[in-house]
């Protein structure tokens, strides 16, 4: 393995050009693949492992190759990936009718600003939180040692190995997603039922991309997702709808409405209270944390000499680019607003605006990358944030403004709605910045190139989603928005929050039921503190119980499954010739399986753009509707099968 050189004059081969072409491609894929999924599912993967594995296989053809090179590649990749959780916000412009699809360079600014700035405000924190902080940061650790792996010469064989995996996993569900395209499967199963005067319903989706994501989540994460899928469908759900079901034969239109409208708004209540008691356990550390980075900052402004590992971009390029920055941000906002209806108060609400985004982005970059340390970045509450940031971005706004008049609502929704967006990008970004700068220290790369190479990710991210966001706009549409078509995918959290803003501002929020919600959420956190101080092991995490409430059964279900056969899997490996190896072949078919999928959802979005067609390759007669879920189970239970026994025949060759 190649043995960095840690002084401060000595030069590794490490930022690259052929390295950051490297990373621009990997993010092309793995950026659309989360766009997909976030939209369909409300969550996102972390996509640093896949792309260090992939940068190996490529860059181990050129013998001048170095660990800290891969690092770069992994890290531009990460931070575009993470970037598309952005869609957890701005679908919500189209959903209210104010866009009608993305504008390109607003869109690329938007979200390349609030990139910038995330990656800007977690600088600091670098060495209180990563350098002197004995935070885990499973997969900043889990890069490293994948990225330590594949620079051996042994490694070689790994990495081939570990790409087959994606490959294989990605073949599989992009397959199976084409034969629920073509109409010869079924792609989700279901029934409504009645609970006493009330109903529920009981659905899953057979998506391959779900069950990769419950393998990556872990088994606590999907234990407490079943939990709100049972407080949600079990009891909630038949209470809430009992006594609206006049005609059985609109049982199922019942409860789905019902679980839309009021279900999800107590599940919204979970989140938001389990969010903001993650901010409170935080709150101690971060500041700590904050304190020492200060000091640190003082002692080599007083000319400290520090080695490579540890030589950060300088304070006053993160100065300098945080203030410059606010400059096109405040160019955006007026641009955003000079023409509405709430445009005579402009002024007012870009300053109190900027002020709240240079503020709440500080506080929300230093929660996120603790979080990202403490649980990792896959598990970070990220959504929950997002919509702390929203309600308080709504109600600053609305302070701001006064009473709101007339067409005023919508112009002041679609404002707030902009504003929450860029310091969404702050959260995500620095949910990533310090997992790769954690890979980054373990591999002996230099932070400041890091860094750097986070901006031009960034870069790479804000110029690919625009254009992803509106294929499937145009495509699907989006649920609650006027062109939805029949396929529209639900965006969850962008639907949420769009909701909660518009509640604030229009007086209509129906706080009883977020209140149920957030009783809910109290109880939760009480269970989850005594489970963590009478267990070594157990927990309830609240937010996690509060995303089983709140997204649709079909999609919840399929997590907690995956979660399990992950357990399952990991279990196995304990016994195999090398453990961490055949963890990590489990790790990396989970990420094909949903790479695969959601870049086959892209590619059929662009067919049914292009064909105009909601169903373009349905060849299978309607009359095959009935036995195609049933076929649609059996296959798809032989794939899952068939992976998981493949990936185990492949550890087993591991020396």
């Amino acid at each position: 393995m190649s043995k960095p050189s840690t002084s401060a004059g000595a030069s590794i081969k490490e930022l690259t050009l052929r390295g950051v072409a490297i990373g621009g491609i990997i993010t092309l894929v793995f950026t659309a693949a989360n766009v997909y999924l976030g939209l369909k599912a409300g969550l996102t993967f972390a996509t640093s492992i896949p792309a260090a594995v992939i940068s190996m296989a490529v860059l181990r053809s050129f013998k001048d190759h170095t660990v800290q090179e891969n690092n770069i590649v992994q890290t531009i990749a990460s931070a575009a990936g993470t970037l598309s959780a952005i869609i957890f916000v701005l679908p919500g412009l189209v959903m209210i009718g104010w866009w009608q699809g993305f504008p390109y360079w607003q869109s690329v600014l938007v979200i390349g600003l609030g990139g910038i700035l995330g990656v800007m405000y977690s600088i600091p924190l670098r060495r209180a939180l990563v350098t002197h902080s004995d935070l885990p940061y499973p997969e900043g650790v889990a890069g490293a040692e994948v990225l330590k792996v594949g620079d051996t010469s042994e490694g070689a064989e790994e990495s081939g190995r570990g790409l087959r995996a994606i490959i294989w996993g990605g073949l599989s569900s992009a397959g199976f997603a084409v034969l629920g395209s073509l109409k010869a499967v079924g792609t989700e199963i279901g029934t409504a039922f009645r609970v006493g005067a009330g109903g529920s319903m009981a659905s899953a989706s057979l998506s391959l991309a779900l069950i990769g994501v419950g393998h990556l989540v872990g088994l606590g994460v999907g234990v407490a997702m079943i939990v709100g899928v049972l407080i949600s469908y079990g009891v909630i759900l038949p209470i809430l709808s009992s006594g609206q079901i006049a005609d059985p034969a609109g049982l199922a239109d019942t409860v789905a409405s019902v679980f839309r409208s009021d279900v999800r708004l107590i599940g919204a209540g979970t989140i938001a209270v389990a969010a903001v008691w993650t901010l409170i356990k935080l709150l101690a550390p971060i500041i700590g944390g904050i304190r020492e980075s200060l000091a640190s900052t003082a002692k080599r402004a007083a000319g400290e000499q520090l080695p490579l590992t540890e030589q950060d971009l300088s304070g006053k390029v993160v100065i300098g680019v945080t203030v410059a920055s606010m400059l096109p941000i405040g160019a955006l906002l007026w641009l955003f607003l000079k023409d509405t209806p709430v445009g005579h108060n402009a002024l007012g609400l870009i300053l109190v605006s900027i002020l709240f985004i240079l503020l709440t982005g500080l506080a929300v970059a230093s929660v996120c990358g603790y979080m990202a340390g403490l649980i990792g970045s896959s598990n970070s509450p990220i959504s929950g944030v997002g919509i702390i940031v929203a309600i308080a971005a709504a109600l600053v706004v609305k302070a701001v403004h006064g009473t709101v008049q007339g067409d005023e609502l919508s112009a002041l929704v679609a404002y707030t709605l902009f504003t929450a967006a860029i310091v969404f990008g702050i959260a995500t970004i620095s949910n990533d910045n310090l997992q790769d700068l954690k890979t980054g220290q373990l591999v002996g790369a230099t932070p400041w190139k890091q860094q750097v190479a986070l901006v031009i990710g960034v870069g790479f991210g804000a110029i690919i989603i625009p254009p992803v966001l509106n294929l499937m706009s145009n495509a699907f549409g989006f649920q609650g928005a006027a062109n939805a078509g029949p396929n529209a995918l639900a965006a969850p959290q962008a639907s949420l929050i769009t909701d909660l803003i518009t509640g604030v501002f229009g007086g209509d929020l129906n706080w009883k039921l977020l209140g149920i919600g957030a009783l809910i959420g109290v109880g939760v956190i009480i269970i989850d503190e005594v489970l963590k101080k009478t267990t070594k092991r157990c927990s309830l995490p609240g937010l996690a119980v509060g995303m089983g409430m709140y997204l649709p059964m079909a999609i919840t279900i399929m997590i907690p499954i995956g979660a399990l056969l992950g357990a399952i899997h990991d279990r196995w490996a304990l016994t195999a010739k090398n453990p961490e190896s055949a963890k990590r072949l489990g790790t990396l078919v989970a990420t094909g399986l949903i790479v695969g999928e959601s870049l086959w959802g892209v590619v059929y979005a662009g067919i049914v753009g292009f064909s105009g067609n909601d169903s373009p390759l349905a060849l299978v007669p309607d009359s095959f509707a009935g036995a195609a879920p049933w076929i649609g189970a059996i296959v798809f239970t032989a794939i899952v099968a068939l992976l998981y026994r493949r990936v185990r025949k492949d550890a087993q060759t591991v020396a």
